[in-house]
């Protein structure tokens, strides 16, 4: 190969090497190109995404009304001496037979309630104390519920299961619920939570009729 020969070689392939460096060159700018005119595209694809997201899973917004009533306020006297926690399974079911599978409606409510009881001295009168003979006599009121309700944040659907076909046209949890609040007060008053209160009661006011000069105290039945 000559001299003409090698030059002519490489100014071949310097052309070439320029010609694909340019090409490069060009397809790097031309996507970039592409990608600055496609990138509002995606932004606004991006947005309209998250606009649909948000319609389809609204958040809810609660507002309480600012001007509030106060119906009824009442003094108390309440001598709070037991709580019960109770936990009870509610079971709630619209039934349909043997098209259950159809229209039938069945739930398992787990309730966490609690159950407060004591002695409302409000009650006590002047006639249920008496003073003879250095020992203080007293008839307490009987003990009492106070509170019987649900915790909220423990109570929860534990099952559901509804029919093919079936339209809730009742509120079984709100059923349940209200349900759950009779069942927890009745389990705690079966198990003998009024009596604990009463001895718990006479308990505290022997100590607190003590510690203020009584030394001797009964509680009259």
């Amino acid at each position: 190969m000559g001299k003409a020969s090698v030059l002519l070689f490489l100014i071949f392939i310097a052309v070439i090497v320029g010609a694909g460096y340019y090409i490069v060159q060009s397809a790097q700018q031309t996507q970039s190109a592409i990608d600055g005119a496609v990138a509002p595209f995606r932004e606004s694809n991006a947005a309209l995404q998250t606009q649909v997201s948000v319609l389809m899973n609204p958040t809810p917004t609660i507002i309480p009304d600012p001007v509030t009533y106060i119906r009824d306020v009442q003094a108390l006297a309440r001598l709070e001496t037991i709580q019960y926690s109770v936990e009870k399974v509610i079971t709630a079911e619209v039934a349909q037979g043997s098209f259950d599978f159809l229209f039938g409606d069945r739930l398992l409510f787990v309730a966490h309630g609690i159950v407060i009881a004591g002695i409302d001295l409000s009650k006590l009168t002047p006639q249920d104390m008496a003073y003879q003979n250095g020992i203080l006599y007293m008839r307490l009121p009987p003990a009492e519920v106070f509170i019987a309700t649900l915790d909220n944040e423990r109570s929860y659907v534990y099952t559901r299961e509804t029919g093919i076909l079936t339209k809730q046209t009742v509120d079984l949890e709100t059923l349940a619920r209200q349900r759950a609040e009779d069942e927890i007060k009745k389990a705690a008053v079966e198990d003998g939570i009024l009596t604990l209160a009463q001895q718990n009661g006479e308990v505290f006011l022997d100590k607190f009729f003590d510690a203020i000069g009584f030394k001797d105290m009964q509680f009259v039945h």
